[in-house]
């Protein structure tokens, strides 16, 4: 470790630091980036960890209109299916044509205007929340069926682990991605390895049977045009599965060299096994007879006041045994990625938002990189947001699956019409072999649009009234203040930007400094005041009574303070007012000064502390920033507890060689070879 590094982690707190560890150089961030192996869980946990949630929505939306129905899953899956490859195929294009990590931001306000681009950025802010809330609601339920004893703490795990996961991605990329990379390996391991046992034993005629096969449905009576609703309504849920495909583009500038290709290697790894997962284990569903209600009262025969085991531990349950240690192997595999599944956002949200600060339409916070190199702002936000729809929502899945995929649709939607248009711009200026590359990414982006565009609409219809038009109001009101904000900062930089009218004209340089009651840190101001050599020093006291005017005034003479002081009466108890009208008398007097007024302040190491002093000074200074001709100089005094987060004292201690001495008004005067 550097001199230089070691100060700066001597500098941060000792908690932060076991928290996410020692900061990180500029210098570092080459190192953060990311090999496929480790991009892989990062950036597919979201999409690899849906696979587990999704045959169970499918199924449970057709279980409504009786077992019958499940005879349309293969159906639906397969059109899931082919809809997934659509899209990966699609994300290939756009990676290779948008790589600065956008995505479909990028790509819709470049191509279809700025409305557009601010419409696909908050529909991926919105989703990004209920991707962490749907992921770890989900993982709970997985925890809650392998321990049924833990529902009631439901609210409290997922909130928790919403905090976990914000705390391991405060440590950076790399550690994130090695924490995360063997619970992801391990749950594709592990769910690979039951699909296949289930589905030999099926060949061998030894056919597992799940728990819920035995129960009989409660089905409701459908109409035709209730029927084909409910098919698609499946549809939709199962098209949860699609969660994630957009992270990749997204993340680009985490991958390492060369990014492009890195990146879409990832996302074909990603699209081919989530595929692989998800049609073996709605297979393996199908052949056990899983019977997975919407309303667990609707099976019949089973005890609806214990909560119902999800899809996962009732195929694990029948191929391995409830029980087993392969059974325990798989639900804590399945409840980590999908926990982990959270991380997902985590990575594109932050991504994202610098995107977004950095063209303008989001706070420029989000753009500022943490200690460990992080948008640990982004971060914090997200965590904050998703915990409070879990708490909403009682971190229920059912629930939350409503609201879920709307946003993930819409910039789909917009990102593919984008890029469609992209291509047709291509074709107007490439020729030879980079024109039949654009032909070939104008019919896969096509093909892209008019298939998210269809879902979108399908999503939009079956998932409306069950919840999801809290999603469409969402979206506009974030889009609005996504521009008023962009409108802000354009005005203040309009408002700030340089030209030749500055005025220079400014004469006299008077220092001001303001004293309650004389102690050290009056004394320390009145030092750094003498010691910038103003034109002309003085002391104020706003008095509010007669007798404190009195008392302050006998001190300084008793003391011999080097500058003179004025008291200025304040029957009304103000302190700005008072001094801001004598500061505008003057400039009026003497031509416009620059006047600088010096403020004491306590620093303190206890957040108790803050609130036994009445915090003055920087009402004050607020107050006097809007005065014109003035600059305010806070002169810090620090308490003895200020050591423990300064790592220091406040003033020399007795005996200390190089404390200097203290002048008669109270001032330290340093030895020569202090610097």
């Amino acid at each position: 470790m550097t001199e230089e590094s070691r100060g700066a982690s001597e500098e941060t707190p000792i908690a932060k630091r076991i928290l996410i560890g020692d900061p990180l150089t500029t210098e570092e961030l080459e190192g953060q980036l990311l090999p496929k192996k480790m991009a892989l869980p990062i950036f597919a946990s979201d999409a690899l960890s849906s696979v587990a949630y999704a045959p169970q929505e499918l199924l449970m939306i057709l279980l409504i209109g009786g077992t019958a129905f499940l005879a349309f899953s293969p159906w639906v899956a397969a059109a899931v299916i082919a809809l997934l490859i659509v899209v990966v195929l699609s994300y290939r294009q756009l990676i290779k044509a948008y790589p600065s990590g956008g995505g479909d931001y990028e790509v819709a306000r470049t191509n279809l205007g700025e409305k557009s681009g601010v419409v696909v950025a908050s529909a991926l802010l919105v989703d990004y929340i209920l991707t962490v809330a749907v992921s770890v609601a989900s993982g709970v339920d997985n925890i809650i069926s392998a321990l049924p004893d833990l529902n009631p703490w439901r609210v409290e795990l997922a909130v928790g682990f919403v905090i976990l996961i914000i705390v391991v991605n405060l440590r950076g990329v790399r550690e994130a991605s090695q924490a995360f990379a063997i619970p992801t390996y391990v749950f594709i391991g592990s769910v690979a390895i039951m699909i296949v046992t289930g589905l030999v034993r099926w060949g061998l005629g030894d056919t597992p049977v799940a728990a819920s096969a035995q129960y009989s449905v409660q089905a409701e009576d459908l109409t035709q045009v209730a029927v084909i609703l409910l098919i698609l309504r499946a549809f939709s849920s199962g098209c949860s599965a699609l969660t994630g495909v957009e992270a990749v583009s997204n993340g680009v500038p985490a991958f390492r060299q060369p990014k492009v290709r890195n990146a879409q290697t990832t996302l074909v790894l990603m699209g081919s096994i989530a595929i692989l997962l998800f049609a073996g284990l709605t297979t393996l569903a199908l052949v056990t007879g899983v019977h997975y209600a919407e309303n667990p009262c609707h099976l019949i025969g089973f005890d609806c006041t214990n909560p119902q085991p999800s899809l996962m531990a009732q195929v694990a349950a029948a191929t391995f045994g409830a029980g087993s240690i392969p059974f325990f192997i798989i639900q804590a595999a399945t409840a980590c990625v999908l926990l982990l599944a959270a991380n997902t956002a985590f990575n594109g949200f932050p991504l994202l938002g610098s995107v977004l600060a950095r063209d303008g339409y989001a706070p420029k916070a989000l753009n500022t990189r943490g200690d460990r190199l992080v948008f640990s702002n982004g971060m914090i936000i997200l965590g904050l947001a998703a915990a409070i729809v879990l708490i909403v929502y009682q971190a229920q899945l059912t629930t939350l699956i409503q609201l879920y995929i709307i946003g993930v649709f819409v910039s789909f939607s917009l990102g593919q019409i984008g890029m469609v248009k992209h291509w047709r711009r291509e074709l107007r200026f490439v020729k030879g072999a980079e024109r039949r590359e654009a032909q070939i990414g104008l019919a896969i982006n096509s093909l892209g649009a008019s298939f998210t565009v269809l879902v979108l609409l399908i999503v939009t219809v079956t998932k409306f009234t069950h919840g999801a038009w809290l999603v469409f109001l969402a979206i506009p009101v974030l889009s609005i203040l996504m521009i008023g904000v962009n409108r802000y900062y354009r005005d203040v930089s309009h408002e700030t930007e340089m030209d030749d009218s500055v005025h220079y004209g400014s004469t006299g340089d008077v220092a001001i400094v303001l004293v309650n009651r004389l102690q050290k840190p009056v004394a320390k101001a009145v030092d750094y005041a003498l010691a910038a050599k103003h034109s002309k020093t003085i002391a104020v006291h706003i008095a509010v009574t007669q007798e404190e005017a009195d008392a302050v005034q006998t001190d300084w003479e008793l003391h011999d303070m080097p500058i003179t002081l004025l008291t200025i009466e304040s029957p009304y108890r103000q302190y700005a007012r008072p001094l801001s009208e004598f500061i505008a008398q003057y400039r009026q007097k003497h031509g416009s000064s620059i006047v600088t007024v010096y403020l004491p302040q306590y620093i303190v190491g206890h957040w108790w502390e803050s609130l036994l002093h009445n915090r003055r000074a920087r009402r004050i200074a607020q107050q006097l920033m809007l005065v014109h001709g003035v600059s305010i100089t806070l002169v810090p005094w620090l308490l003895d507890s200020s050591e423990l987060i300064y790592g220091r004292r406040s003033r020399p201690l007795p005996g200390d060689d190089r404390a200097g001495r203290i002048t008669s008004y109270g001032l330290v005067a340093h030895t020569d070879d202090e610097p």
